[in-house]
């Protein structure tokens, strides 16, 4: 903090509900301005995220976070790390940083005009310095790191197989171009940063995709499960990249993707969880990093014995059984492994559908009281863990549920399949 003194920190704070007001016509106007003279930055900006008015939104609430806690920066931590690692997956380099500060503080005067004193315009420039370094310093650490595992910026990739998992979603199955270099192993729950070049934009886009499957025990593949977007709810515009990766991208074809990322995960040798049981609870596309940690705490055909012995909880809800992905999979699973229960919701029941083997509960959404609080929730557990994937409403709602049981929000763990995070 020595970057900035007092009185700026004090400025800084000032500012937070200023920022709170006009926080998103800021960040909005910056990425107009940063985007428009600085046309390469269109292939680290997800376009998508920009039409839906979802990264301005990000980075309006990112910015308010920080002038609301300047003085107190470990209460950031996780927003840091979660940010880091998504820099990471998209190569952010430490210049970038100088280009967006220099946007950032031009966008913040042209919005407040007069009210954006030099007194102002200089502490926010301090306070940017310093969060940057915070970015730099710990986004360097992941570099070195993957570099020790000879992974530096982006490796090419094969489609080697493609999976159908349910009416909507696709496995690929991705094989580096390069086979003599070792695919290094990952946290399951960690995703990959997937990068193709778009036509109809003329630059490149990235996408993340959680790693859909625990570690392959020889480092042969990774496997991405990808729903192909029919709309995006904030614009009705289709997924470009899912539906790119549907439609046109055929075994034998080539991707690029950078080194594994993601701050959230279970870490399956950790000795200090025998015994802890993880609750894993999702909705929809939201099973793909769920399926890669229970795939990491149970043993299955090919899979070793895992380190350390966790009870395992399956829950997921579903629209129906032909969208579930992963089903026979987690069947599988279940009959192998005593410690593992699953629990499916189905919102739409087909004849077909026989209880026991495509769902527990049927036409309804997932509801926590109707399961049973120790045998499958846990919660007279002080030490369970719980890890939610689904979109945005869904986890905040399990969350809430859950905290309503007497589960402390240190052990609830969400992974949000878009920019920004889940409000505290």
């Amino acid at each position: 903090m020595a970057a900035v003194t007092e009185s700026q920190i004090a400025i800084v704070k000032a500012t937070a509900p200023v920022l709170q007001e006009h926080g998103v016509t800021i960040t909005t106007v910056f990425y107009e301005n940063l985007l428009r003279e600085n046309p390469d930055l269109h292939n680290v900006f997800s376009s998508t995220s920009q039409v839906t008015g979802r990264q301005p939104r990000a980075l309006a609430s990112a910015v308010l976070g920080y002038a609301t806690y300047i003085d107190d920066l470990p209460k950031l931590k996780h927003a840091v790390e979660r940010i880091a690692h998504k820099h990471v997956s998209l190569q952010v380099t430490p210049a970038q940083y100088d280009v967006v500060g220099k946007y950032l503080i031009q966008a913040i005067g042209q919005v407040l005009g007069d009210a954006a004193t030099p007194e102002i315009v200089d502490a926010w420039v301090a306070a940017y310095g310093v969060l940057a370094g915070v970015f730099i310093n710990r986004e360097g650490e992941m570099y070195k790191a993957n570099a020790a595992e000879n992974w530096v910026g982006w490796r090419k990739f094969r489609i080697t197989r493609k999976v159908p998992e349910s009416n909507s979603i696709t496995s690929f199955y991705l094989t580096p171009v390069d086979a003599a270099i070792p695919l290094p192993t990952f946290f399951p729950g960690q995703y990959v940063s997937l990068q193709v070049f778009v036509p109809e934009l003329g630059y490149l886009q990235s996408r993340q995709y959680s790693l859909s499957e625990g570690p392959n025990p020889k480092g042969e593949y990774y496997r991405i499960s990808v729903k192909k977007e029919e709309a995006i709810a904030e614009t009705g515009v289709p997924g470009i990249i899912s539906n790119m990766l549907h439609a046109k991208y055929a075994v034998g074809d080539e991707v690029e993707l950078s080194h594994p990322q993601g701050e959230f995960y279970v870490d399956p040798s950790d000795t200090t969880k025998e015994g802890v049981p993880a609750v894993l609870i999702s909705a929809g596309v939201g099973a793909t990093p769920l399926k890669s940690i229970l795939d990491s705490l149970t043993t299955s055909a090919g899979r070793p014995r895992p380190a350390v012995k966790r009870p395992v909880s399956w829950i997921h809800s579903a629209r129906s059984s032909a969208a579930q992905p992963f089903g026979d999979a987690v069947r599988q699973i279940c009959r192998e492994n005593e410690s593992v229960s699953a629990n499916v919701f189905l919102r739409n029941l087909d004849p077909a559908d026989k209880a026991g083997v495509h769902y527990e509960f049927g036409d309804m959404r997932l509801d926590l009281a109707k399961l049973d609080h120790d045998r499958d929730l846990f919660v007279g557990n002080p030490a369970a863990e719980y890890f939610i994937c689904g979109p945005e409403p869904f986890m905040i709602d399990v969350r809430s549920a859950l905290a309503a049981l007497g589960v402390d929000r240190s052990r609830i763990f969400l992974e949000l399949f878009a920019t920004g995070d889940v409000p505290a």
